[in-house]
């Protein structure tokens, strides 16, 4: 998933994708070891936007989500 998609999405969107990528890094893993998979890299790239979703998330949580935007806070 692009950066650039999961600033634009809101808290239960982010939750929703944070599941399908879960499920979609479970199933590469099996293919992997039942050597189904025709690239190893596909694994690579849904580590990296689960793992951009869970920073995303964790910034909500925080409530930083105005520095998770470039580092720019948003002053109010």
């Amino acid at each position: 998933m692009k950066k650039s998609v999961t600033k634009e999405l809101t808290l239960p969107e982010l939750r929703n994708a944070e599941g399908k990528l879960r499920e979609e890094l479970f199933r590469l893993r099996f293919q992997h070891h039942t050597g189904q998979l025709g690239s190893t890299a596909k694994i690579r790239t849904a580590r990296r936007g689960l793992a951009q979703v869970l920073t995303r998330i964790r910034a909500f949580e925080l409530g930083d989500v105005g520095s998770a935007q470039g580092g720019k806070e948003i002053e109010g």
